[in-house]
């Protein structure tokens, strides 16, 4: 478990202008101070009947949503992204934008990426053979250079621009880098090749990037 500690970005909350009682707004903004105005915001929709007045609005909608950030501020957390969900390019530059959203509202996101999908196609494109053992991708040598060059470099360095480019700091990682990860063989290793588990992790690394209010991008089929 990392340790906790607010982000030093803080939240700020907008109320839209004073509505009229024929116009209420049903939403609640979240801004970061640190970036240009309406660059972006996380708006928290709320049902409402005709007769709630702006002022009561207002309340539910604060009622609902400072619990949880109240309870997860300053708490790290860890957001798997799957390779299926990284095909469609809107799908990914929300996902992206959530992480800066986290951020703000004083969350510290560690984000876990793969991209099974696309590998696929690559090693198919070389002519490399893509055979699965239950379930898990059967990783010879020249799979496995393969892997390393697409995930922790293409695929990897992609979405850390990705994040850079919403205003929050993200730094790109592999398991192999200051040991982040070690590894032993999976109990069918023999079946699968340089397929593992994962042994011991050193979140040394996670601490100081994390507590710098860093995003690690972390390529997890490394």
């Amino acid at each position: 478990m990392l340790a906790s500690k607010t982000h030093p970005c803080p939240s700020l909350i907008s109320f839209p202008p004073s509505p009229t009682p024929h116009n209420l707004p049903n939403t609640l903004t979240f801004f970061c101070p640190k970036c240009p105005p309406h660059s972006h915001s996380l708006s928290i929709k709320a049902q409402h009947p005709a007769h709630t007045t702006p002022g009561q609005l207002r309340v539910d909608i604060l009622s609902e949503s400072l619990p949880f950030i109240q309870k997860f501020r300053g708490k790290t957390i860890v957001v798997k992204y799957g390779g299926a969900a990284m095909k469609d390019e809107t799908l990914q530059a929300t996902v992206v934008r959530d992480l800066f959203l986290l951020a703000c509202v004083g969350l510290r996101p560690i984000l876990v990426h793969g991209s099974g999908p696309e590998i696929n196609l690559w090693l198919k494109r070389l002519n490399i053979e893509v055979n699965f053992h239950d379930g898990l991708r059967v990783t010879d040598a020249p799979t496995m250079e393969i892997i390393s060059m697409f995930l922790a470099g293409k695929v990897n360095k992609h979405l850390v621009s990705l994040i850079n480019r919403e205003g929050v700091k993200a730094i790109d990682l592999c398991g192999s880098d200051g040991e982040l990860i070690t590894a032993r063989p999976a109990p069918n290793a023999p079946k699968l090749g340089f397929v593992g588990e994962v042994a011991r992790m050193d979140l040394s690394i996670l601490r100081s990037i994390v507590d710098d209010g860093h995003i690690p991008v972390i390529a997890s089929e490394w």
